[in-house]
């Protein structure tokens, strides 16, 4: 009985996973053959262009060929989404397409007429290549002067003030919307204590170029970053020309964080003290090749400058010996001339006659 139990549980388990095979295959076939249909029909494309959104069914192997077989021409400064170049490999897409249309920017004293697809402030200066810095403003609107600007945009940039602004012994350039040191103060989030103190007056009216600092009086801590100068190593070698050099390795300067406490007295700086260091960035050595034949020149210049001295020494004792040997040379002679003198005198005298009174 449990022999005949155990071959019909084998049989059922059998024919259920023929079954789920069987569906499975039944699945991938139909899945398939509705891709195959799908494929050889073409590609579900809703083109979106001026408000109006058409759709068609496309073979094409990129969306700039989609465009080109339903007859939509692109010109170059529009702009399209997805790009033209994208190749398409899903069944669906949706494809919007802005068109340039003209936008005259007024920047200050400077109007500047530009084709654009670009619908934001933001995109269309970064189109025309302007900088726009975060505490500009813009305005986007209709143009009203038709004749000059036709119909189209009207983008104006109200640029921000620029200044420089120390604060707690740090120096930057700044830009503001404000109009007066305490709202600029106020929107920078500044908030002045009983001992801080700012070289401009609260009401002063900001300007471009214009110089605004704010300390804290008295004995105080402040961090700053400093430059880490970098070691040279110097490779000698023998076998390169005389005054050869060259940087194999540039070096790099390293960062540090230096802390000082330093003593404020009517917005100068008189004392300052480094407290703590840390190298947040090590610097790199740099390494320099240079001929051998150079530094051994200079000590064989040093050598000639000795040799010289000595052979200069060496003449000067020659000369000073030869003074002296024809010093005493003249002298012998002198000493010759005088004692033949002295001979002819004596001779001279033995030959003259005797006084005959004397016999």
């Amino acid at each position: 009985m449990r022999l005949i139990l155990r071959r019909s549980t084998t049989i059922w388990t059998t024919a259920i996973i023929i079954a789920v095979i069987l569906c499975t295959s039944l699945l991938v076939f139909v899945y398939g053959r509705a891709d195959a249909q799908n494929e050889s029909i073409g590609r579900l494309i809703t083109i979106h262009d001026r408000g109006q959104a058409t759709v068609i069914l496309s073979e094409a192997e990129t969306i700039g060929d989609a465009l080109e077989d339903a007859d939509v021409m692109i010109d170059s400064r529009d702009a399209v989404e997805p790009v033209v170049t994208k190749k398409l490999v899903a069944s669906e897409y949706q494809v919007n397409i802005y068109r340039a249309r003209p936008v005259t920017v007024i920047d200050g004293s400077t109007r500047q007429k530009v084709m654009t697809p670009y619908q934001t402030a933001e995109q269309i200066v970064q189109d025309t290549g302007i900088t726009l810095y975060s505490e500009d403003t813009t305005i986007i609107q209709r143009s009203d002067n038709l004749l000059a600007d036709g119909a189209g945009l009207e983008l104006t940039i109200d640029r921000a003030t620029l200044f420089s602004f120390t604060l707690y012994g740090k120096t930057s350039e700044t830009r503001t919307q404000a109009v007066t040191v305490g709202e600029m103060l106020k929107e920078k989030k500044v908030t002045l204590g009983a001992d801080d103190r700012a070289s401009i007056p609260m009401s002063t009216k900001l300007t471009a170029g214009m110089e605004v600092q704010v300390w804290r009086e008295g004995t105080q801590t402040i961090t700053v970053e400093e430059a880490v100068g970098f070691e040279t190593e110097q490779i000698r070698d023998a076998n390169r020309d005389v005054g050869y050099r060259t940087v194999q390795t540039a070096g790099v300067e390293g960062k540090r964080n230096a802390t000082y406490e330093i003593d404020i007295r009517d917005g100068k700086e008189v004392a300052r003290t480094e407290i703590a260091s840390i190298v947040t960035t090590q610097p790199s050595r740099q390494n320099q090749r240079r001929s051998l034949i150079r530094a051994v020149g200079l000590n064989l210049s040093g050598w000639r400058h000795q040799i010289f001295r000595l052979k200069a020494g060496a003449m000067l004792i020659s000369w000073s010996e030869k003074k002296v040997a024809g010093t005493l040379m003249r002298s012998t002679e002198v000493r010759e001339h005088v004692d033949l003198r002295r001979h002819c005198r004596v001779q001279k005298s033995l030959a003259t006659p005797t006084n005959p009174s004397i016999h």
